[in-house]
């Protein structure tokens, strides 16, 4: 463990890193989430762009080979929930699903490894005052982000499959549909209901994306704790590997949740109540 725990105990290990790397813009702008987003987001473009460029008709490489599962992966989950032209949501499936993946995926990183590679070019003090969580999605701020933008995506749908103005008289005449003055009476309440579905859906990938991931983080957080002794070492090691183990089940279940609900609710964004 780091110099952290030995001066602060478990808590002050904790803390330390679940201290994000904040530059102050506003009331604060994760510097730390969004460098390792972007960096794991281009080398996913970078990956993909590049087997996609050198594929071949022919008896594919291992590389093609495996980008061309999980293209047909998430194509196959799409088609099975999205019934349209898949054209634009195939690509945004797999973007969501590889992305998540990626930046899920750094919770496998030894949680000490940043601290070791500032204390190793600049010394124990800048490592004690140096925060740099490398989990993107233990960020509310991201997967609040992401979520939103899968907000506008949804809009962007429902308006160019039912117009602007079939858009809106949905949202005043549904779910509870009236005839006559009863109609008028109604469209309030309507209104207020479609709010509150759109709304609530952004929320609940953000928040069930966000929970899982930081729940995961602060588990190895606190099986690191075992190993600040040498009696408890040894089952530190033995539970931190079975808990690595079994996190690799969230880090992709988290992603495939998060790609099939953006397509079923495409899906639902396009069709009328």
């Amino acid at each position: 463990m780091s110099s952290e725990a030995a001066t602060g105990g478990l808590n002050g290990y904790i803390s330390h890193h679940l201290t994000h790397n904040t530059i102050q813009i506003g009331s604060g702008f994760n510097f730390d989430s969004w460098i390792v987003a972007l960096v794991l987001g281009l080398i996913f473009v970078m990956w993909f762009g590049s087997k996609a460029r050198k594929a071949t008709a022919g008896v594919p490489s291992k590389g093609q080979a495996f980008v061309e599962i999980i293209l047909e992966f998430v194509d196959g989950q799409v088609k099975d929930t999205f019934h349209g032209d898949r054209r634009s949501v195939t690509p945004l499936a797999l973007t969501i699903f590889m992305w998540i993946v990626f930046m899920n995926t750094m919770d496998l990183i030894p949680l000490d490894l940043p601290g070791w590679l500032v204390q190793t070019v600049a010394g124990a003090e800048a490592a004690h005052h140096t925060y740099f969580r490398v989990v993107p999605t233990a960020d509310l701020n991201t997967t609040l982000a992401l979520s939103t933008s899968v907000f506008f995506i949804l809009l962007g749908h429902a308006i160019a499959a039912k117009g602007g103005f079939g858009f809106g008289k949905e949202l005043l005449t549904a779910p509870f549909h009236a005839h006559g003055p009863m109609a008028i009476v109604m469209a309030p309440v309507n209104l207020l209901m479609n709010i509150i579905e759109w709304l609530v859906k952004p929320v609940s990938l953000a928040m069930r994306l966000f929970g899982n991931m930081y729940g995961g983080e602060l588990v190895f957080m606190l099986i690191a704790g075992l190993m600040a002794s040498w009696f408890t070492f040894l089952p530190g090691i033995i539970a931190n590997a079975a808990w690595a183990i079994f996190h690799i089940l969230i880090i992709l279940l988290q992603a495939f949740i998060f790609m099939i609900l953006t397509v079923v609710y495409i899906a639902g964004a396009r069709e009328g109540h």
